[in-house]
């Protein structure tokens, strides 16, 4: 048993080093920037954990801004563990997210039906969108990294058309539909967590992330269909041979990458702006393939790089506040650690080869 942990122990640091390593290498470089401007690098370091972990306020916020890449990062990672690049989350969580507000607008039933019926619209639209990459890809082998970007202009031509010609707010300047009942509005964990404070946006679909995480460790990990994945993305010549059908493999793993990628959709028109947002999207779908790259394709992995990600974002703002440090070059630096990530996943893939 001893021999059979420490193999373990082994393999996770040698998943999960180059991640550290980079991150480390990100925070010196910030303080080195620093030091070239004529700053104080402590004074950077202490305020970003006073900024981040200071009151539970600040631990909700961080995990408000994670929700969202939880889920593109997990998208990304099931679908690179089957050889495939979603480069698509961006329009399928869109797609998915104009979807639920539908729902949410058209529909005025109790929460315990219009929720799910919202969530449901969501993820079926989101997995279509993913779909129809797969199905090209399988079928007349067109790259999935074209198709996906192509869904995303027409899904961004789509909703905007919808949003600033079918469906705008009358009473409002900003390109946005109305508000949906309150019957589907995500419930705040405000409520049930009496120390946090009633202001704080952290809403359930951070609980949905979370059971969308272990759903999919249960799946890469225990399932068939997780051994049909690997094993395509591995050699889908050695997957056919032994009776998998890598094309139908393609097809299902992206409706799963876009059905999860759309739940990052939900999470803001059901659970913070209440409406669909004409460019509510930061660039979440791009940035959960960062989430992805430095959670190693592990969905606790992903769930922690979010939380990371979620964590520098709350920071930001309070930098460029308090120490006059500019945003552009705090992103600047984040670009950098995606960078520093690319760089130890190919040094270790040199090395075991």
């Amino acid at each position: 048993m001893s021999t059979n942990h420490s193999i373990q122990i082994r393999h996770l640091l040698h998943t999960f080093l180059p991640s550290v390593i980079a991150i480390i290498g990100f925070f010196v470089l910030c303080g080195v920037t620093l030091i070239i401007r004529g700053q104080n690098p402590w004074e950077f370091y202490q305020l970003i954990l006073i900024s981040g972990f200071s009151s539970i306020d600040d631990i909700g916020s961080i995990l408000f801004n994670s929700t969202p890449l939880i889920f593109t990062g997990l998208a990304v990672a099931i679908g690179y563990k089957a050889g495939l690049f979603n480069i698509g989350c961006e329009g399928q969580l869109y797609v998915a997210g104009f979807a639920a507000t539908w729902i949410g607008i058209h529909l005025d039933l109790p929460s315990f039906l219009i929720i799910p019926l919202c969530l449901t619209a969501a993820i079926f639209f989101g997995g279509i969108w993913g779909a129809i990459p797969g199905i090209l890809k399988a079928r007349y082998g067109a790259h999935e990294v074209i198709n996906t970007i192509m869904m995303n202009f027409i899904a961004f031509a789509i909703m905007s058309y919808l949003v600033t010609s079918v469906y705008q707010d009358p009473g409002q300047m900003e390109p946005q539909t109305a508000e949906i009942h309150d019957s589907a509005k995500l419930p705040k964990l405000a409520g049930l967590i009496p120390i946090l404070p009633q202001s704080n946006y952290l809403n359930a679909s951070f609980l949905i992330s979370c059971v969308v995480v272990f759903m999919s460790y249960i799946l890469l990990k225990y399932t068939r269909w997780g051994y049909e994945l690997r094993l395509v993305g591995n050699s889908s010549d050695v997957a056919a041979y032994g009776g998998i059908n890598p094309g139908t493999v393609t097809i299902w793993v992206m409706t799963l990458s876009g059905a999860i990628a759309g739940l990052a959709g939900v999470a803001d028109v059901l659970g913070y702006h209440y409406r669909f947002v004409h460019s509510f999207s930061p660039g979440w779908g791009f940035t959960g393939i960062a989430v992805a790259l430095m959670g190693r394709n592990h969905p606790f992995g992903v769930f922690a790089a979010a939380i990371l990600f979620g964590f520098l974002s709350k920071i930001a703002l309070d930098v460029e506040l308090l120490l006059d440090i500019p945003h552009g070059l705090f992103i600047a630096g984040q670009g950098l650690l995606i960078l520093g990530l690319v760089c130890m996943e190919g040094y270790t893939k040199i090395k075991n080869q």
